[in-house]
């Protein structure tokens, strides 16, 4: 968590607390009724900040990329990486990670398989 969002969370906290207060003093034998009033304003300023603190992304979040490098399976040589339908070179730009698995889609007849470990004896 940013410092920020736990700074808006704790300036939060104070003015939820001290709304509370007021609330509550209002109701005292000798109390006026602007305090309800400032402490409901108090409570609601409090509540803001923290919707507004929980909601916010972060930068570094928001613009963050993830970078994911591909193990090919066994020995594969990429010069003689071809398609399984219409024998299509393909590079790796035509290999994704879907479910943990490298996945082909070839560019020329767009068919999609699973790249396979083949044995290595």
């Amino acid at each position: 968590m940013k410092a920020g969002k736990i700074i808006a969370f704790v300036l939060a906290a104070i003015l939820v607390l001290f709304g509370v207060l007021y609330i509550l003093s209002a109701f005292s034998p000798d109390g006026q009724t602007i305090n309800l009033l400032v402490g409901a304003i108090l409570v609601g300023i409090g509540l803001v900040i923290i919707w507004l603190a929980a909601r916010s992304k972060s930068q570094a979040a928001a613009g963050e990329n993830v970078t994911l490098k591909i193990d090919l399976p066994a020995n594969v040589n990429m010069e003689t990486l071809k398609c399984k339908s219409c024998g299509g070179a393909l590079t790796m730009d035509n290999i994704k990670m879907v479910a943990g698995a490298p996945v082909v889609t070839c560019p020329y007849c767009k068919s999609t398989y699973q790249l396979t470990e083949e044995p290595k004896w």
